[in-house]
């Protein structure tokens, strides 16, 4: 079979759920879509997503988006390819996108062939792998310890465009993966039909966050076309463009390295790539680079709990107490610790406390410039124990101190304003990521699991 010219890939936005004109989507089909990619998941809300296996993202959200997807490749005939379901990639993220798409299905008469891939990870299956030196450390992580395996609630494997492949290889119309690299889901199709791995790595890479790539991140979607020479892209709303600064920005995004990006597979380099505008609003891209790796990885992802936690607001208008805010909030934190002492009798280490200043320096701490005094604070207390019962109780310890704690010189007792009643709420369990690891594999699809039911057809 011949090899196509060019293989078109339509990202409707950087995530799924996020929301997109429909039009949009008519309009990427009609530039010649082969395949609609877009991401399900992230970790950049942190690890409690991956922790729970629970989606930030609304369910109405993510069916609206889904119908007109499913719609749209149903009727040109191309592949709908979700990647990171349910945002951590879990085996429950993937089931949850599933059972959407299988009731829309059912309601609007489609029948896709649907594939899931699995990569949730177990830490017996991983454990063999630490002890064969196979798993490593990415900076600025050390050396992994087993029983760092067993604390975490969910693993994830973050797969490349193999899994995919095999997929549609096998027949798929629409592929549900978990955990995968933003790119492996814009990358599958064209490297499954040819197109060169470096035009196809960094075409995926611009386009994986939708218009993020063009003069209004705003705009949704994205439409690339990969060729044997390089790629050209062009956003989907037709009052957005695409620059020549636009596009090479984005190898910004996420990297390290402005002109380097590791896949499981290898590294896209762009040190030598052209950017070109051809008309005012599509640039083409040349130049792209792909370097296979010796050795293929896996990186994994892992959520453990650290504990339960507790937060309590505060606003702070008292002038005399935001002359010397930082005086205050010293005093607060020893206040705080003498009470936890005396009257729950907490060792020290067994509960921490977080106090931040907004108005002041809650983002940048000490690197903030000093603008005094300020106008207004809001004081956050985040506190952390092993249990919520105690991370309660010393945020109700805490109250009084939130609400008129007075500075050592003060005649007067200040008052300041809850934001909420009660003034403290429960967060539940907090988790952390303890994995920034990747397992050297044999194969790129071993650690993935594909589930296809028989067509519907």
């Amino acid at each position: 079979m011949k090899e196509p010219d060019s293989v078109g890939i339509l990202v409707p936005s950087g995530m799924l759920g996020a929301g997109f004109h429909p039009d949009t989507i008519t309009r990427g089909i009609s530039l010649g879509a082969d395949v609609i990619a877009v991401d399900g998941g992230s970790t950049d809300s942190g690890p409690y997503y991956l922790g729970t296996g629970t989606a930030k993202t609304t369910e109405q959200a993510v069916r609206r988006d889904l119908r007109i997807l499913l719609a749209a490749a149903n009727e040109a005939g191309i592949p709908l390819i979700v990647g990171s379901c349910g945002t951590g990639g879990t085996d429950a993220g993937v089931h949850w996108v599933a059972a959407i798409v299988d009731e829309i299905c059912a309601e609007d008469g489609l029948h896709p062939t649907i594939a899931k891939i699995f990569s949730e990870q177990s830490a017996e299956r991983l454990a063999p792998e630490l002890a064969r030196g196979r798993v490593h450390p990415l900076p600025p992580s050390t050396e992994l310890d087993a029983s760092t395996l067993t604390r975490c609630a969910h693993i994830v494997g973050m797969m490349g465009h193999e899994p995919i492949e095999q997929a549609l290889r096998a027949g798929a119309d629409v592929v549900l993966a978990g955990r995968a690299t933003d790119t492996a889901l814009a990358a599958a199709v064209p490297l499954m039909r040819g197109m060169p791995p470096g035009p196809a790595w960094h075409a995926a890479k611009i386009v994986e966050c939708g218009g993020q790539c063009t003069t209004d991140p705003r705009a949704g979607g994205v439409f690339a076309r990969i060729h044997h020479d390089g790629f050209t892209i062009e956003p989907l709303d037709p009052n957005a463009a695409c620059t020549p600064a636009s596009v090479a920005a984005h190898m910004l995004y996420e990297t390290v390295d402005p002109f380097t990006m590791r896949e499981p597979g290898g590294t896209i380099d762009v040190t030598d790539t052209s950017y070109t505008a051809i008309d005012d609003r599509t640039v083409l891209v040349e130049g792209s680079r792909f370097e296979p790796a010796e050795q293929y990885t896996i990186k994994l992802e892992g959520a453990a709990i650290t504990g339960y936690e507790t937060v309590s607001f505060t606003g702070i208008r008292d002038p005399k107490v935001l002359r010397a805010i930082d005086v205050w909030a010293d005093l607060l934190r020893k206040t705080l610790t003498d009470r936890v002492d005396t009257v729950l009798d907490l060792r020290a280490g067994s509960w921490a406390a977080d106090l931040r200043l907004y108005g002041h320096n809650a983002i940048l701490g000490d690197l903030e410039p000093a603008v005094s005094p300020p106008r207004e604070v809001g004081v956050m207390l985040l506190v952390s124990a092993g249990d919520q019962q105690t991370a309660t109780a010393i945020s109700k310890l805490a109250n009084p101190l939130l609400l008129h704690l007075p500075l050592p010189t003060m005649t007067y007792l200040p008052s300041f304003a809850f934001a909420t009643s009660p003034a403290h709420v429960d967060r539940g369990a907090a988790y952390e990521f303890v994995l920034n690891h990747v397992v050297d594999v044999d194969s790129p699809t071993e650690l993935f699991r594909l589930e296809m039911p028989e067509t519907r057809r």
